[in-house]
C-alpha cells in the first residue's frame, strides 16, 4: 500500500489520528508551494518529496514560536535559523533558472 505524504508526515510526527489531518494538510501545501516559488517549477519532482516532508515538520514543531531567534529559560537555550543547510542544499540541486526576455527599443 503506498503512503500519501500526508501518511508519512504523520507518522514522523507520531500523530496516529486524524484531528491534525487538515492543518497538517495545509502545512504540506504551503510548502509545497514554496519549494516551486523557490525552485521555478510548476510540479515538484519525487526527490523533493521527502524536502517538503522534512521543512513541514520543521514548521508544525515551530507553530507559536515562529520568527525566534534566542530563548533561554532554566539553563537551557535554545536558537532557530533558517532552513538546515543540507535542505538549502537540495533545494537548489533542483533549481531552474529563470529566463527572462527583452524585447529591443526600437527608434
Amino acid at each position: 500500500m503506498s503512503q500519501t505524504q500526508l501518511d508519512k508526515l504523520k507518522m514522523t510526527l507520531g500523530i496516529s489520528d486524524d484531528t491534525k489531518d487538515a492543518e497538517l494538510g495545509l502545512i504540506l501545501d504551503d510548502v509545497q508551494d514554496d519549494i516551486l516559488t523557490w525552485t521555478n517549477r510548476t510540479e515538484l519532482p519525487k526527490m523533493l518529496e521527502s524536502t517538503v516532508r522534512q521543512i513541514a515538520v520543521i514548521r508544525y514543531n515551530m507553530q507559536g514560536i515562529e520568527g525566534q531567534t534566542s530563548h533561554a529559560e532554566g539553563g537551557i537555550s535554545r536558537s532557530f535559523d533558517s532552513l538546515t543547510q543540507s535542505i538549502q542544499n537540495t533545494i537548489i540541486q533542483y533549481r531552474l533558472l529563470k529566463a527572462a526576455r527583452y524585447a529591443a527599443k526600437t527608434t
